[in-house]
């Protein structure tokens, strides 16, 4: 497999490899690879969370457990004025 660069990253590569981290630029290449599927392995779990999060809230509004926003909001406000400030 043959890849082309632009010269940037293989400036980046090269300096990888002639500051002893890496041997070689294959090595160099594998990591930011690897890096590149723990990212996107990271990103995907974070999606699937948030949809079954989503889900959740589809699932009570659909059963109808939900509240009215002017009445949360109003609790909230409530809550907010009524906390004691912390004293250091």
């Amino acid at each position: 497999m043959n890849v082309s660069l632009t010269p940037e990253l293989e400036g980046l590569v090269e300096q990888k490899v002639k500051s002893g981290m890496y041997n070689s630029a294959s090595e160099v290449v594998r990591e930011g690879l690897r890096l590149l599927q723990k990212r996107d392995e990271a990103h995907e779990s974070k999606l699937k969370a948030l949809r079954a999060e989503i889900q959740k809230g589809i699932d009570s509004l659909e059963s109808g457990r939900y509240r009215d926003v002017s009445e949360a909001m109003a609790e909230m406000k409530e809550r907010l004025l009524t906390k004691k400030p912390n004293h250091a």
